[in-house]
C-alpha cells in the first residue's frame, strides 16, 4: 500500500446524485408498494400486488445497474445491494415470510462488514480505495508532508497505512451493528401472516411489510450509521493532520468542506 498510497492520486468517479438516490431506493418504492393495488388497472385483479412488487423492487434494481455501468468498475457495496434486491423480490415471489427476511436482513449488512474486515488485511483498505482521491484530499501536499518526515523506517507511511487500517476496521463495525438492528426491526415488521388469506390479500400485507422495512430501515437505522461513518471520516482525518502536521484546509478539498 506504501507505493499506492505514493504514487496514486487518480480523481474519483462523479458521486450519485443522493436525491435521485433517495427517489429510487425509498421513495417511490415505498409508494408504488403501498399504493400499488389503488393504482394499477383493476382487471389485473389478483396480479395487482405481484405487479406492484415487481414495479417496486425493479427501480432500485436498475437504478443500481445504470450507476454500475456509469462507474464502470465493480462495487462491491453496490453488487450486494443488488443481490439484496433480488433475494427480496424472490422471496414474496414465493410466498416466503416472517423469519426468512429477518435472516436476509441481517445476512447483507454481515457479509459486507467480513467483506471490509477481510479485505482490509488481504488488500488495500477500504477506505483508501473509497476516500483517497484529489476530489476528497490535497493528496500531494499529504504526500509531501508524510515524505519530508520520511526516516530510514519510514515512519510516515507505516503510520499512513495504520491509519487506515484502524478506520477502516471501525467502518466495518458499522456494519455489524446496522445487521443486528437490521434483525431485531425485522423481527418487528415480518410478523406472521394468516395463512387462511387469499393470495392477494397476503400478497398485499408482505407488499406493506416490505415498504415499511424500506423506510423504517433507512429512518432507524441508515440516518444513524451515517453520522457513525462521519465519525470514523472525523477519525481519520484527525490522523492525518497528526502524522502530516497539516491544518484542516490543508487536508480536505475546498468542495468537500
Amino acid at each position: 500500500m506504501t507505493d499506492e498510497i505514493q504514487h496514486k492520486s487518480s480523481p474519483a468517479n462523479k458521486p450519485q446524485n443522493p436525491i435521485w438516490m433517495l427517489l429510487f431506493n425509498i421513495v417511490l418504492p415505498v409508494i408504488i408498494l403501498n399504493q400499488g393495488r389503488k393504482i394499477v388497472p383493476s382487471r389485473l385483479g389478483e396480479w395487482g400486488p405481484t405487479l406492484a412488487l415487481l414495479v417496486a423492487i425493479s427501480l432500485p434494481f436498475f437504478y443500481g445497474l445504470f450507476d454500475f455501468i456509469k462507474q464502470k468498475k465493480v462495487n462491491w457495496i453496490s453488487l450486494i445491494g443488488l443481490l439484496n434486491i433480488s433475494v427480496t423480490g424472490s422471496f414474496a415471489l414465493l410466498k416466503l415470510h416472517g423469519h426468512w427476511f429477518w435472516i436476509k436482513e441481517a445476512f447483507f449488512p454481515t457479509i459486507i462488514g467480513v467483506a471490509i474486515f477481510f479485505g482490509n488485511r488481504l488488500c488495500r483498505p477500504f477506505l483508501y480505495s473509497l476516500f483517497w482521491n484529489a476530489q476528497v484530499f490535497q493528496t500531494g501536499k499529504i504526500e509531501a508532508a508524510i515524505a519530508g518526515q520520511t526516516s530510514p523506517n519510514q515512519p510516515g507511511n507505516l503510520e499512513l497505512k495504520k491509519l487506515f487500517i484502524r478506520a477502516t476496521d471501525l467502518f466495518s463495525l458499522s456494519f455489524f451493528i446496522s445487521a443486528t438492528a437490521n434483525f431485531f426491526l425485522a423481527m418487528h415488521v415480518f410478523l406472521p401472516i394468516n395463512p387462511l388469506l387469499s393470495t392477494s390479500q397476503q400478497d398485499a400485507i408482505l407488499n406493506a411489510q416490505i415498504a415499511r422495512m424500506t423506510w423504517e430501515g433507512y429512518l432507524i437505522i441508515a440516518f444513524p450509521m451515517m453520522f457513525f461513518t462521519g465519525g470514523v471520516l472525523w477519525y481519520l482525518i484527525r490522523g492525518l493532520r497528526r502524522i502530516t502536521g497539516l491544518e484542516l484546509h490543508e487536508i480536505l478539498r475546498a468542495e468537500v468542506r
